[in-house]
């Protein structure tokens, strides 16, 4: 810009340019330019700081002390964090745990109940199962065995003729033993009381040398698989005079 003409009269003062000191400064930003310094001010002087600086100064150290004032309120949460939770008591008092917990007790205990009901169940099931499996195993095997005795009634006539002697005789023997192995018993002895659940009564007669019904001839011997009555035995009953 152009310098204003002087002024008759009145003492030239040095002009102070416009522009900031600072404003090729690229750390001073947007701040306000200090005022100019005095003409009468000596050179080496520095000049003074502008009353803003101060104030800026003043206020950042408020903003300093505010952010050091809010570390404490930081702080503070983990210490309301840490505090324990209520006691047993404290939550009786309320009456809400209480009531939950009564009902948690109720439904545990259904359950408790539920459970052992099935375990008894189950525990039952697998014991019919295993009854009911040894049963039609035993009524399997009986049936087998059922169908082999004609082969060894004919052997007990063999045997009653004298037939059953030699290698034939033998194999006999091997045969009773392999049977006996599955429970197969035989009864039926001549002079036996008899016994209606065991004998099946052919024919009936009196005799003076009894004292009870007994069997005085076997026509037919009975079998046994283990506790179960394969077949009665076929026999003639003599009863006392």
């Amino acid at each position: 810009m152009p310098e204003p003409p002087a002024v008759p009269g009145q003492p030239q003062t040095e002009t102070v340019s416009s522009a900031s000191p600072h404003a090729d400064d690229p750390t001073s930003g947007d701040e306000p330019s200090p005022p100019p310094a005095a003409a009468d001010a000596p050179p080496g002087d520095e000049p003074e700081t502008p009353d803003e600086v101060v104030e800026g100064e003043v206020v950042e150290g408020e903003v300093m002390e505010g952010e050091a004032g809010e570390k404490p309120a930081a702080s503070a949460e983990p210490a309301s964090a840490a505090q324990p939770p209520a006691t047993e008591p404290e939550a009786a008092e309320s009456g809400v745990p209480v009531a939950e917990a009564g009902t948690l007790r109720t439904q545990l205990d259904e359950r408790t109940a539920d459970l052992l009901r099935v375990t008894a169940e189950y525990a039952n099931y697998r014991k019919r199962v295993d009854r009911d499996r040894a049963l039609a195993a035993d009524q399997a095997t009986g049936a087998v065995l059922l169908s082999i005795l004609p082969v060894l009634d004919d052997l007990d006539r063999a045997r009653e003729h004298g037939d059953l002697v030699g290698p034939f005789g033998s194999v006999a023997e091997q045969l009773i033993t392999a049977l006996g192995k599955y429970g197969l018993t035989a009864f039926g002895v001549k002079g036996d009381p008899f016994d209606p659940q065991r004998h099946e009564a052919v024919a009936h007669m009196t005799s003076s040398e009894v004292t009870e019904p007994s069997c005085i001839d076997v026509l037919r011997r009975g079998y046994m698989l283990g506790e179960r009555l394969l077949r009665p035995a076929m026999v003639a009953v003599a009863d006392p005079d």
